[in-house]
Formats: structure tokens, sequence, C-alpha cells
């Protein structure tokens, strides 16, 4: 019997997935300290997050399967289907964990989802280096245990290993940039800060989820895959621009944290918009107090930004409207049921990217 709602559903297959994982350890001889740190790590750095980028997979399985070329439902995902979709979900999850107890080492980083940061919980320390490399390890078993048999099955390994490398590569150019403790706005650029984003973000929080259930779903005209990287980048590209406007400008109380972009040297948006429009004097106070640790020299930056020849504000609702517009042209722009199969179904169908549009078009949080 499905739960109440979809996040609670996903949430429930997570258990067994993590029980695999520590009977695999006992079926190795590991020790009982062992397995159950194991056990710690995976419950505090898995599945304490939004989870969107694991239920997209689910979502995309299910419209590719379970609609038709006009949108409409014709049946319900069968609990083997739905099974498959939450494990590549959560393997997507999991490479999101590996990701971040890693980042919050190199960032320094306190506190991740409203609780200490891994590395920082007691005990913790350095162990963390390979408790992100076991998060990683797990994936490949996963995958291994529930689709070594599938014909995509060497496809879902080649993704996670190219997502993976690709991500890696934004996060090298964002810590070569942006060092928190060398402030050089020298290095910032738009472009800079366009490949940080594609390669850090985009690709493993948008293309990821929707390829992977692509090779689920049967959907092996390698066109269409290429149609979909076209439409999620900058889709993915939109996201993280929003992400670090609201870091500046959202609600605290709505977004559910205190921005720390400008005092942690990020190479965000709203600091490239400033650089490529600011006066001399503007940027020498850019140069003086972006990127230090004091309310002080927030807000110096922060009214340079509210400067009428720059105007971040304004220029990232300018920038909102034109994406969206872009990216539902995009969207318009392909056939309804793409590359369907003689009975019509089973095609790349547009409210895949339809429904991405909707969840971050002009959200707040």
């Amino acid at each position: 019997m499905p739960s109440s709602s979809p996040r609670e559903r996903f949430l429930a297959v997570f258990p067994a997935l993590s029980a695999e994982l520590l009977d695999y350890l006992r079926s190795e001889g590991m020790p009982a300290p062992a397995i159950e740190w194991y056990e710690r790590s995976l419950a505090h750095n898995t599945p304490g997050g939004k989870l969107n980028r694991g239920l997209s997979v689910v979502d995309t399985v299910d419209i590719i399967l379970c609609t038709d070329a006009q949108g409409k439902r014709t049946r319900e995902l069968s609990e083997e289907e739905y099974r498959d979709a939450a494990v590549l979900g959560w393997c997507v999850e999991l490479l999101q964990a590996y990701f971040l107890v890693a980042d919050d080492m190199m960032d320094a980083s306190v506190t991740r989802r409203g609780q200490p940061c891994w590395y920082r919980m007691p005990g913790v320390g350095n162990i963390a280096i390979n408790d992100a490399f076991m998060l990683e390890a797990a994936i490949y078993h996963l995958l291994k245990t529930h689709f070594r048999t599938r014909p995509y099955y060497g496809l879902l390994l080649e993704l996670f290993h190219d997502v993976t490398f690709q991500t890696e590569l934004g996060q090298l150019i964002d810590l070569i940039t942006a060092p928190e403790d060398d402030v050089d706005l020298s290095r910032f650029s738009l472009q800079k800060h366009h490949l940080i984003v594609v390669y850090k973000t985009a690709f493993y929080s948008f293309y990821l989820p929707v390829a992977l259930a692509m090779r689920m779903a049967g959907l092996d005209d390698e066109s269409l895959y290429k149609r979909a990287l076209d439409i999620l980048l900058p889709l993915g590209e939109y996201f993280q621009v929003q992400d670090d406007y609201l870091d500046c400008y959202g609600a605290p109380e709505v977004i559910g944290k205190i921005g720390t972009d400008i005092q942690d040297n990020k190479c965000s948006w709203n600091i490239n918009v400033a650089l490529a429009h600011a006066t001399s004097e503007q940027r020498a106070v850019l140069d003086a107090h972006y990127g230090q640790r004091s309310a002080e020299s927030e807000e110096r930056v922060k009214a340079v930004f509210r400067a009428e020849n720059i105007d971040v504000e304004k220029r990232f609702k300018e920038y909102e409207k034109e994406s969206h517009a872009r990216i539902e042209k995009m969207i318009m722009d392909m056939p309804e049921n793409v590359g369907a199969k003689d009975d019509g179904s089973n095609g790349l169908k547009r409210e895949v990217f339809r429904s991405f549009l909707e969840k971050v078009y002009k959200r707040t949080k």
C-alpha cells in the first residue's frame, strides 16, 4: 500500500537499501563497530534533504511509462517499476550525499540540513573522507544488485561515472576560482560562473535523474539524450542563478538559512553581474569588502548591488523572465512524444521538462 505522499513512499524504500548495504558489510566479515559506523553515516547523510533529485527519477519514469502523448494518465507504475525507479533515485541521493560530505570539508562548513556537518560530528573528523568514498561505492553496489541483468546496466554505470567526473570538474573550477582565504575578484566572470554551475550542479541535479529514467524506460535513441541535455543544462543553470539570487535577496525564514555567499567569497551570479557593470569606484568597494567576514563589509557590498547602474534585483527579474521564455520555447519546439514506439507510448514527453520548469520558476526557497 503506497504511503500518503510521493516523498513518504520514496523514503519508505531507503531502509531496505540501507539494510542491503549493511548485509554486504556483514558478509565481508566486518566488525560490529564498522557496521554501526556505516549505518550512522548512511542515515546522517542520505535521507535528510529535499530529495528532489531522487524523486525526479521516479516522476520522470512515471511520465514516460504511464501517460500518453497528450499527457493523460494511462496506468500506474507496477510495484517492480516503482522499486527500480526508486532505487535509481536513491543512487542519485547517495551521489549527492558523497558530494556534500566532501564539499563541507573543503568549505569548512558548520551545518548541513539543520544539523552539524558529518565531519563535525563527535569522533568523525577526517574519517569523513573515507565515509564519502563509501557513500559513492554504495551506488555501484546497489546498481550491481538490482540492475546487473538488465540490458541498460552498462549505460547506468556510464552515466554515473561521467556525471561524477563532470561534477568534480565544476568543483575544481569553483575551488581554484573562489578560495575563501584568497579573495581575488579578477578571477571571477560570468563565463566562469556559467562553467561552475553547469558542471557542478546542472549535470547531476537535472540531467542525471532524467537520463537514468530514460534508460530504465527503454529509450535507446541517443538523439533523445542530446535533446534532454540541451533543455536540462540551461534549466539547471537557471536554477543555480535563482539559488545565488535567493542567498542575497531571499527571506531567511522562507529559504531556511541566512545567506553567506558574500562573506564566503562565492563566485555567485550576483557578484559577477555587479563586476560586469561596476564603475571603478564601485569596483574598489567590491575588491575591499567582498569575501570579508564582517556584517559591515557585507552591507557595503549589498549597497553596490542596489546601485542604480547595477541593480542586481532588477537584472535578476529580467534574467528570470528571459530564461523562462527561452526554456519554454525549447520545450514547445520538441515534438510532443518524440522517439515513441509504434504503439504511441514510451517517448520523451514534453511533460518531463514542463514539470521541472514549473517546480523551478519563480520559486522562493
